[in-house]
C-alpha cells in the first residue's frame, strides 16, 4: 500500500516545509542550483496503525531475544565446565564454554542492533530536514566577553603576583608526567647484542630433541629430518623457551653430490648439514620437509627454503636464507657445533646489517 492509495485526509500532517533555503533552477549563471528535497513518501507504518503495531512487536521480540541471550550467556558461564569440548560441524571439536559464550553474546548484541535499526527504519520519523549552514566562528561580542572573563580570572588568581605558587605549580606540572615515564621501565631491558648469540658454541654437542640423547652421524639417515638442541639445555630450566627459540636446530642428511652450495658442504659433515629451525619471516618453527626436492616449508606463511642450496628462500615472504650452523665430530664420534651461528636467527631486526 502506498500513499497514493490513501485518501488525503488519512495521511499524517507534514511537520512544516523541510526544504533547502531557496529552491532554484540551474542555468548558465548558476549551474549548481539547489533543486530542493524530493517529495516525501509515507511508509506503510505511517498510514496503517496495524502495520505500526507489527513493527512494534517485531522490535520488542528482538529486544526480548537479546535479553534471553544475555541470560544464556550468564547461565553458560556458570554451568559449563571450562574443559568440556563439543563437535561443531564444520569447525570440529571446540571448547563448549567458548562456543556458548560467543554464540549468546553475538545473538544478544546483534538483536539489540537489529531492533534499534528496525525501530528507526519503520517507526521513527523519516522526514528529511535541512538546515542552513551558519558560521561556527563566535561573534565579536562573545569573543570580547571571553577575553574579558579570562583577564578578570587571571587578575583574581594573582598568578603574576604570587611567584611562589606559580613556581611550585609549574614544577608540579613538569614533574608529574615523569611518573608515567617511569612505567616504561617495565618494558624490559634493551636486548643489547643478545639476539645475535645463541647457546651454540664450539664443542657443544647436538642432542636429539625427542630422545635427549647426543647424536652420532649414523643416527641421521639420508633424506631424514632431525631436530636438535644444544647439550645441557633442559625443559626444566627457567629460560628454556627463550633459549630454544634461538637455538632450535634441524639436521638433514643429503648426498654430498646433491649439495649445490660449497659453503654448505664445507660446514657440514659427510652430507649432514644443520640449519636454524626458526623461519626468517616471523619466527615460526619450520617442520615440513620434502625429501625429493630437499625443500622445507614454514607452516605459518608457506615460506619455502632449499636445504640443498644454502637454505635460500625460493618462495614466500621470508626475507633471507636460514642461518647454517657449522658442525663436525668430536673425539667420541658425536656431532658437535664448531661455533655459534654467524648471523642472527629468526626474523630480521634493527641490528641486522
Amino acid at each position: 500500500m502506498s500513499s497514493q492509495d490513501i485518501p488525503e485526509e488519512n495521511l499524517p500532517a507534514e511537520q512544516g516545509a523541510h526544504e533547502h533555503g531557496a529552491v532554484s533552477v540551474a542555468d548558465e549563471r548558476n549551474p549548481f542550483a539547489d533543486p530542493g528535497l524530493p517529495p516525501h513518501e509515507h511508509r506503510i507504518q505511517d498510514i496503517d496503525e496495524r502495520a505500526a503495531k507489527r513493527s512494534e512487536r517485531t522490535v520488542a521480540l528482538l529486544f526480548t531475544v537479546s535479553m534471553l541471550a544475555t541470560l544464556g550467556f550468564i547461565a553458560s558461564y556458570v554451568t559449563i565446565p571450562a574443559d568440556k569440548s563439543i563437535f561443531v560441524f564444520p569447525i570440529g571439536h571446540i571448547s563448549a564454554l567458548n562456543f556458548a559464550l560467543g554464540l549468546t553474546l553475538a545473538v544478544a548484541l546483534f538483536t539489540i542492533g537489529a531492533g534499534a535499526v528496525h525501530w528507526a527504519r519503520t517507526l521513527m520519523s523519516d522526514a528529511e530536514i535541512a538546515d542552513e549552514r551558519h558560521p561556527i566562528e563566535a561573534s565579536p561580542e562573545v569573543k570580547a566577553k571571553v577575553l574579558a572573563d579570562f583577564q578578570q580570572g587571571a587578575k583574581e588568581s594573582a598568578l603574576g603576583r604570587r611567584k611562589l605558587i606559580r613556581t611550585t605549580m609549574f614544577g608540579a606540572l613538569a614533574l608529574f608526567p615523569l611518573s608515567g615515564v617511569m612505567l616504561l621501565r617495565d618494558l624490559g631491558p634493551l636486548p643489547g647484542n643478545s639476539l645475535r648469540h645463541t647457546l651454540w658454541a664450539k664443542g657443544k654437542r647436538l642432542v636429539n630433541t625427542n630422545t635427549n640423547l647426543p647424536l652420532r652421524p649414523e643416527d641421521v639417515a639420508v633424506g631424514s629430518l632431525t631436530f636438535a638442541k644444544p647439550d645441557g639445555l633442559n625443559e626444566t630450566q627457567e629460560d628454556f623457551q627463550n633459549e630454544i627459540a634461538k637455538a632450535a636446530l634441524m639436521i638433514v642428511r643429503l648426498q654430498p653430490e646433491n649439495i649445490k652450495d660449497k659453503r654448505e658442504l664445507d660446514w657440514g659433515h659427510e652430507g649432514i648439514v644443520a640449519f636454524s629451525k626458526i623461519c626468517t619471516h616471523v619466527g615460526c618453527p619450520i617442520s615440513l620437509y620434502e625429501q625429493q626436492t630437499h625443500h622445507v616449508l614454514c607452516p605459518c606463511h608457506q615460506s619455502t627454503f632449499d636445504l640443498s642450496d644454502g637454505a635460500r628462500v625460493i618462495f614466500g615472504p621470508a626475507g633471507h636464507a636460514l642461518p647454517q650452523l657449522r658442525i663436525g665430530v668430536d673425539s667420541e664420534g658425536y656431532l658437535q657445533a664448531l661455533g655459534d651461528f654467524e648471523e642472527p636467527v629468526g626474523p630480521a631486526f634493527w641490528e641486522r646489517g
